[in-house]
């Protein structure tokens, strides 16, 4: 059994020792898209792609993922445009070219890259790197000399096409960022960037970071009566359960024919309070059972009760002569 050895190391740069060597050991006679698309070949069919891949997403993984499974045995070259020729043609990059070597260096479908690659191939361009086919998406690519750069190699039957990732491209991820400035740039601030760092205003970064400081509070205040709303459903709960034991307890402790039982012995004791025994008679007196009250009478002196009687009685004033004179007195003599 064959074990195929890792690749645990960047793709070579075109002027480095291992890309010059492997170029110049390739026996460059042509090979045919039917040669190449049944794997009869001598060699490792060299296919080309080229772009800018700016911000290097999944859309483009994929686009190279193709182009180095297009056939069975590939050697795959890309060539990627520096920062002069791609802002002329194309506008500014987030990237710079160093970065997008680098990013192009270690993707695994790469095994070599070119840099500072021309907008257009040409003849001499083939046959200095010996491409054997170019991979692109089927598109026109039109110039402001020709409505497809890549015509001349689809006529010669060099050009073999990949398929675009929908929904991805570096045009859609720099459209988020634009839409979403003022969340990126509060993210920055707090991760420590500057105002000129970002190329803000002073005042600028002053009310950015107080929103900051606004939406810390408003988060950790969510969270706060985020938890006391669980202990208070958790409280009312365990009081719930609480009583219901409580209750259960009680009856299970008395019943309901000692509770019965406690009433009734209360009541007579109340009623026992309210109406003490008579004290005895004595010899002519009434009747103790004159002086007893029924039913009716004990009702009654127990829902009205008696008449308080005046502390002093005034004495009755002697008759005389002057009986009919009296000292008036009013209000009037107490102001």
């Amino acid at each position: 059994m064959i074990i195929k050895e890792s690749v645990c190391r960047e793709a070579p740069f075109d002027t480095e020792a291992e890309a010059v060597k492997t170029r110049e050991q390739c026996d460059y006679s042509k090979i045919t898209y039917e040669m190449a698309r049944s794997g009869n070949t001598h060699r490792p069919v060299r296919v080309y792609a080229d772009g800018i891949y700016d911000l290097f997403h999944q859309g483009h993984a994929r686009q190279l993922m193709q182009a180095k499974n297009v056939f069975p045995n590939v050697y795959l070259i890309v060539g990627v445009c520096n920062d002069s020729l791609t802002h002329s043609k194309k506008g500014r990059t987030v990237m710079t070219e160093t970065e997008r070597y680098e990013a192009l260096r270690h993707c695994r479908y790469v095994d070599e890259i070119i840099r500072d690659a021309p907008w257009e191939v040409d003849e001499t361009y083939i046959e200095k790197h010996k491409i054997d086919f170019i991979a692109h998406d089927d598109l026109p690519y039109g110039t402001a000399d020709c409505n497809d750069i890549y015509a001349k190699w689809k006529a010669k039957g060099m050009f073999v096409p990949t398929e675009r990732t929908d929904g991805v491209s570096t045009s859609d991820i720099v459209a988020r960022i634009v839409r979403d400035y003022d969340i990126y740039v509060r993210r920055n601030l707090a991760r420590g960037y500057s105002a000129k760092d970002l190329n803000i205003s002073y005042l600028s970064e002053k009310k950015i970071r107080l929103q900051n400081k606004m939406h810390e509070l408003k988060d950790k205040s969510k969270k706060v009566f985020g938890t006391i709303g669980e202990r208070r459903v958790d409280l009312i709960t365990k009081w719930e359960d609480k009583s219901r034991e409580f209750i259960e307890n009680f009856l299970l402790l008395f019943g309901r024919e000692r509770l019965s039982h406690m009433w009734n012995e209360s009541k007579g004791k109340i009623l026992n309070a309210l109406s003490p025994p008579s004290s005895p008679t004595r010899d002519g007196s009434p009747s103790s059972s004159s002086n007893s009250l029924n039913g009716d009478d004990y009702d009654d002196a127990m829902s009205s009760p008696p008449r308080k009687a005046p502390r002093y009685d005034s004495p009755s004033p002697p008759e005389s002569s002057h009986n009919n004179h009296y000292d008036d007195y009013s209000d009037e003599d107490d102001k």
